[in-house]
C-alpha cells in the first residue's frame, strides 16, 4: 500500500481478500475482558423495560451474559442454529461493497478490538462491544435476520444506482437507532442505542427528540448526526412490517424521486409526519447536558 492508496482500497496486511481476520480470542487481556464485563453489566441492568422483546430474547438465547468478550466461533455456532447468520472479525471499517456482500450472505462483520477503560461512554469507531452486544442479539430474531440480509442485497443495488447515501439513512434509523412500538410502550432495538448507557435513557425518556412514525421515503430523505444524540427517532410497528416494506418496495423509482427532493435537516418535522412525541429540542439548542 502506497501513501497515495486510500485506506479502504485493499485489505490491510494479514486480512483475507474479503477483509476478514482471525478474532484471535486468546490474545484478549484480562483488562480487556474486564472492560466488556463492565459495559455488559451496566447495560444488562438498564435495558429490561427499555429494549425490545426481540433484543432481550436474543441476548438470553445467545448466552452473551457469559463473562468476557464472546468467542466468535462459539457465538456463530449458536447463531447459525437459529437464523443461519455468523459473526466474522474485521480490522475496522470495510469498503461498502465488502460490507454488503457479507450481509447479503448472512455474515455480520464485527471489529475485534475493545475500547479502553477511559472510553466507556463514547467511542467514534465501532468496537466489539457495539458490534456484538449492540447488533448480534437482533440477529437471533428470524424476521430481523431476514431484514438484514435483504438490506445487504439492497445495498449492492444501491451502489449500482448511486443511491448509497439514501439507503444508509434507512440503516441508521432502523438498525442503529430504531424504536419499535410494543403493547407496553416504545422500546429500543437499534444497536447504537442499546449499546449506549446514555442514549438508552435519552431515546425513551428525554423530552428533547422527536419520535415519529416510520415512513420509508421520509427516513431516506433525513439527515442524521454521527457524533451526538439523535433528535429524530423513527418508530416501527413491527419487524414484519419493516421486512415486508423492504422486500416489496421497488427502490429504483423511489431513489429517483428522493434524489429530486431536498434532504430533510436533523430535527425537522414535516407536515405529513405522524408525530408520536413532539420534542422540545432543548438538547439540540444546547440547553441539556449530555
Amino acid at each position: 500500500m502506497t501513501d497515495e492508496t486510500h485506506v479502504l482500497d485493499c485489505p490491510p496486511e494479514g486480512a483475507s481478500p474479503d477483509w476478514t481476520i482471525p478474532q484471535d480470542w486468546s490474545h484478549y487481556t484480562p483488562g480487556e475482558h474486564a472492560v466488556w464485563d463492565t459495559l455488559f453489566d451496566r447495560q444488562a441492568k438498564l435495558l429490561p423495560g427499555r429494549a425490545s422483546e426481540a433484543y432481550l430474547r436474543g441476548l438470553d438465547v445467545l448466552k452473551l451474559s457469559k463473562p468476557g468478550i464472546p468467542d466468535f466461533e462459539e457465538l456463530s455456532e449458536r447463531l447459525m442454529g437459529l437464523t443461519g447468520w455468523q459473526v466474522v472479525a474485521v480490522p475496522g471499517l470495510v469498503p461498502d461493497d465488502v460490507f454488503f456482500d457479507h450481509m447479503a450472505n448472512r455474515r455480520f462483520v464485527a471489529g475485534n478490538f475493545i475500547r479502553r477503560p477511559d472510553q466507556l461512554d463514547y467511542l467514534q469507531e465501532p468496537d466489539v462491544f457495539h458490534d456484538v452486544f449492540g447488533h448480534v442479539p437482533m440477529l437471533a430474531d428470524p424476521v430481523f435476520a431476514d431484514y438484514l440480509e435483504a438490506y445487504g442485497r439492497g445495498g449492492q443495488r444501491a451502489l449500482e444506482l448511486g443511491a448509497l447515501k439514501h439507503l444508509a439513512r434507512l440503516y441508521w434509523y432502523t438498525v442503529e437507532f430504531g424504536l419499535i412500538a410494543q403493547p407496553e410502550g416504545l422500546r429500543i432495538y437499534g444497536s447504537g442505542i442499546v449499546s449506549s448507557f446514555a442514549e438508552s435513557r435519552f431515546a425513551l425518556d428525554d423530552p428533547s427528540p422527536n419520535r415519529i412514525a416510520f415512513d420509508l421515503k421520509r427516513v431516506m430523505r433525513t439527515d442524521y448526526r454521527i457524533d451526538d444524540f439523535q433528535q429524530n427517532y423513527f418508530v416501527i410497528q413491527s419487524f414484519d412490517d419493516l421486512l415486508r416494506l423492504t422486500v416489496e418496495t421497488d427502490f429504483a423509482p423511489l431513489y429517483a424521486e428522493i434524489m429530486a427532493q431536498p434532504d430533510v435537516p436533523v430535527a425537522e418535522i414535516l407536515p405529513g409526519d405522524v408525530v408520536l412525541t413532539h420534542g422540545t429540542q432543548d438538547y439540540a439548542r444546547g440547553k441539556a447536558a449530555r
